[in-house]
This record gives structure tokens, sequence and C-alpha cells, in this order.
């Protein structure tokens, strides 16, 4: 069908408009400064297989002081924008009321966060974006000429021009409308790996981190490339910029990074850190195929296979790096992070399926569930689920996969005796409350060790406003005994971790083990989603006789 008229947006009211004009006559039919929507009708109208260009000319400035302090969005030295500042084709819903109480004052319906899961028409769009689906990039940035400006894509050239530095980016491949550029005063550490280039872009003096983060780029891209797919691009360069806000974001092949939590974080492998410069690098870089491969449509449930699964590709990347124990740590403050989450839910909690837009929910709980179902299923068949589901879903078009679809990967690989894992754990909210009651020892004659473990177990199922039901338990729950203190490892060095069924409220367990045993418990390191996980352990009581 022709197209007789377009809404352009232009989202940053902070950006000084000169210029916002098609190559053909348009006449403007609406302007909302208010929320930066105009609508311009073509004369005559676009018809089908014609093109048109859009030319943009902005300006970013700023005068004086603001109350809440200076906008750091284009400063001296580590300038960072990315494509929120540019025109966006099509309806916005971000600009609508979000508030209840002013929808309720406009006589609006209530918002819903996402589209449903079952909305067919939202899955026309990602919801990264609706302005575009795959688009073709190139850039050309200019900058002072004692810096370097960074975009997607691979440089084709650079060269001075009136005084400035410039240089030019293409990719060879469709990406997203999403995109970036920095600008820096930086210097570049390089390395490659399989043929990769890897590149991290620093402040002169902020080398602390930097072997930590090419070390998670080689990991993150030999896990994933050896077990999910192979990395789409041949670079992947890290930016960082200045502590103005905290954060990582992964754009194609580009990882803008707050040097607040990698560049000048301090990190030890001395003592129980928490590697998080590791950690962020691996989250980003796995985003290349979580996000930048695999894309959700614009419903319920999208986020936990691009953020969910990011957290949770780096929580396996870093266990390959520092032991199944360590892991512990992070498990238990993604635990208490979803716990924390749940208290300041203001409108509804939804299982993870359906999670819309939840940040406690997609990052949190979403990398709990997937490393307890790995550890269910094997990792073997975790990796051939995601395989597949990039396989049959990377650079797909329109309708785009949802949340359902992903889960109906996870279940092809999943036997039958553990089908209601994924019912507790994605298409429900579901809680337990384990705790050991008491943990005693009895050394044998032999030098071994009986462990004796007094357990009660409780499993509820929650709501959407938080009302639990308690529902019989018939679970397979991790048993464990620790002995003498281990380097990153909060319990102590693993003598048994085994999986039992548990069915009754209260039970009674007996394991023997070949050290002394030091601390015990049941579900130890917190996999499941556990209302008080300080409990599950407990020291040992050592008897005689």
């Amino acid at each position: 069908n022709a197209i007789d008229s377009v809404i352009v947006t232009t989202s940053q009211p902070k950006i000084r408009l000169d210029t916002l004009a098609f190559d053909r006559a348009t006449i403007q039919v609406l302007d909302d400064s208010a929320v930066g929507t105009r609508i311009l009708r073509f004369q005559p109208a676009l018809a089908p297989g014609d093109t048109t260009r859009l030319r943009y000319r902005g300006r970013w400035e700023q005068h004086g002081f603001r109350n809440n302090g200076p906008e750091t969005v284009v400063v001296d030295d580590g300038t960072f924008v990315n494509s929120e500042y540019y025109p966006v084709l099509g309806y916005q819903d971000g600009g609508e009321i979000t508030s209840e109480s002013d929808r309720k004052k406009e006589k609006l319906p209530p918002r819903e966060r996402m589209p449903s899961i079952d909305d067919e028409s939202a899955r026309a769009d990602t919801y990264l974006n609706t302005g575009a689906d795959w688009i073709d990039f190139e850039a050309t940035v200019s900058t002072a000429p004692d810096q370097i400006a960074i975009a997607p894509g691979y440089l084709q050239k650079e060269y001075e021009e009136n005084g400035r530095r410039v240089f030019e980016y293409k990719m060879d491949r469709p990406i997203h409308n999403f995109f970036s550029f920095l600008s820096a005063r930086y210097t570049v550490m390089r390395d490659t790996f399989r043929g990769i280039d890897l590149e991290i872009y620093y402040h002169k003096g902020h080398e602390y981190n930097l072997g930590r983060m090419m070390e998670s780029m080689k990991a993150t891209l030999a896990y994933l490339g050896d077990h999910v797919s192979p990395y789409q691009y041949r670079q992947v360069r890290i930016l960082e910029f200045p502590r103005y806000s905290t954060f990582a974001q992964a754009f194609p092949n580009t990882v803008p990074y707050s040097e607040n939590i990698g560049f000048i974080l301090r990190a030890s492998d001395k003592d129980d850190d928490l590697d998080m410069p590791f950690f962020v690098t691996a989250h980003e870089v796995a985003h290349q195929w979580w996000g930048h491969q695999v894309t959700g449509a614009n419903v319920q449930g999208s986020t936990v296979f691009s953020e969910g699964l990011a957290e949770y590709s780096a929580l396996t990347v870093m266990e390959k790096r520092y032991g199944q124990a360590h892991i512990q740590k992070f498990l238990a403050q993604e635990l208490d992070r979803y716990l924390t989450g749940r208290t300041n839910e203001t409108k509804r909690e939804m299982p993870l399926m359906l999670v819309e837009n939840q940040p406690y929910i997609h990052y949190n709980k979403g990398s709990l569930v997937l490393y307890a179902l790995r550890d269910y299923i094997g990792e073997d068949s975790m990796n051939a689920a995601l395989s597949r589901f990039v396989r049959d879903k990377a650079y797909q078009m329109p309708p785009y996969t949802t949340a359902r679809e992903f889960v109906g990967y996870l279940n092809a690989v999943t036997a039958d005796s553990l089908k209601p894992v994924i019912t507790d754990l994605f298409e429900t909210i579901t809680l337990w409350d384990f705790k050991t009651e008491d943990a005693s020892a009895l050394k044998n004659p032999d030098g071994t060790w009986t462990v004796s473990l007094k357990v009660t177990a409780t499993k509820f199922r929650a709501d959407s406003l938080g009302s639990q039901t308690e529902i019989p338990i018939n679970d397979l729950v991790d048993i464990g005994v620790f002995g003498d203190k281990q380097p990153g490892n909060l319990l102590g060095k693993p003598l048994l971790v085994e999986r039992r069924r548990i069915t009754a409220k209260e039970t009674t367990i007996e394991v023997e083990v070949k050290e002394e045993p030091k601390k015990a418990g049941i579900d130890p390191y917190n996999k499941l989603i556990d209302r008080a996980p300080r409990d599950n352990s407990k020291t040992v009581t050592l008897k005689t006789g």
C-alpha cells in the first residue's frame, strides 16, 4: 500500500533541531513538541517500492548551570551518544503517560508494561525498537584532532578535514536500528583470538582490569562460539566512558563500558572479591548472541532470552574460570536482588516466561532459573537447546520469536520426569523455604564421617500480587557437606554435593564423607528461589561414640 504520511519522533528535547526534512514535498500536520513527535504527509503519497531520504541536523548545546547538575552526554573527553538521539519513524509508545494516577485524571485506561505474549500484531517489532527491522549501517564521524571517534562496524578510512579527525565505519551485515558514537583521548590495548580482533579503548592510567576484560572476551567468545553458534563479527571493542553513568551496553561488536564498574573498580584474586570486570564483560559480549543474533518480539517474556541468557552465559563463563564453588557468591547475589525486587514491585510480578521488562526478574531470577535448569538437565542438553534456538531464530524477520517458543526448545531437551521443573521455574511464580534444623556428624572407625541432617522444606506458588499458597513438594534438591575453609568458597571445601528427592516438610538425611565436615545443608548453593536462603546451611556439631 502507498504511505501517505509518516510519524517522526525526536525524543530528546535538549536537541536543537536545525533540519528535519524529507527529500520530497511534505506537509506537517502535527507538531507535538512536548514529546518531540511530528506527522508529515507526503505530496504525493509514497508509492510501494519507492524510496525517500530524511535529512536531519541537530545541535546539543548547554548554556549556564542546571539545578540538577550538568548534562554529560557531550563532554570534553568521553562523549557517548547513542541512537536515541536520532529520529525514529513510526508510533512510539514511550511517549505515553505512564503514571496510573495521571492516566486516571485524563480518563485513560491502565497502561500495560508490554503487549501480551499472545498479541500476534506486536510480533511485527522487536522489543529493542519499533522504528525499523534490520538496517544497513555506515557512518562518518568527526571529532577533535587528539581523539578517536568510534561507531559500530569496521573502520574504512581515517583522515583529517577542516581541523577535525574523521573516521568512516561500515558494517558488513544488517544490524538493528541500535547504535552509538563515542569519542575520547583513548589509549588502545589490542589482541587477537581465533582471528577476531580484540580492542579495549581506555583512559591512560586505568589499566588495572584490562587483563581481566581481555581474558573474559576470549573466554566468552570461546564458550558461546564452541557450544552455541559462531560469533558473527570480526572484532570486539570495549570503550571506556566516564563515570557520570554506571553501566555497560552492548551494541553490534562494540561495548561502551563505564569506568566506574570496570576500569577503576577494585578486583583481586587474593580475596573473596566478586570479579565484576570479568563478569560484566562476559555479559556484554554474550549480548552479541542474545540480542544481536536472536531478538525477541515486543511482547511479554522477550527479555528472558536477551538479558536472562546474557546473565546466565556470564555465570557459566565465570564458573569455567573460577569453579563452581566460587559461583555461590554470584548466585547468592542474584537471589538477594530478585527477592528485594519483589518487595519493590509497584504493579504486578510476572512469571519469568511473561516478564514485562522487569530487571529483577529477567536479570536476577533469569540467571538463577537458567543456571538451575542446566543443573537439572545437564550442560550438553542446555547447550543443544540454545544452539538450536539460535540456528532457527538468528537474524529472523517478523514475526519475531517469543519466550513461549524459547521455552519450547528447553522442553524438547528435558526428560518427562523433569518437565515440572520448567513449570516451576518459567511458567509460574514458585518459591521454596528450605532450612537445616540440625547438622551433626560421627566419626567412623575407618576414618570416614557419617553426617546426619534434619531439614525442613516448604513449597509455595505466588500470584502476581504476591499472595502465596503452599503446594505439595516433590522435588530433587541438592544436599551438601563442606569441609575446611577454601578461597573463593563461602561454605568451605565441597566434600559431597548430591541431589535427593524431597517429598515431606521434615526429612532426616544421612550421608558419608571422607573428611571432617564443617558445614552442611539443603540447597546450599541457593539454586532454587528460597525466601530465606541464609538458613539453608548450618555448622556441623561433632559427636563422639
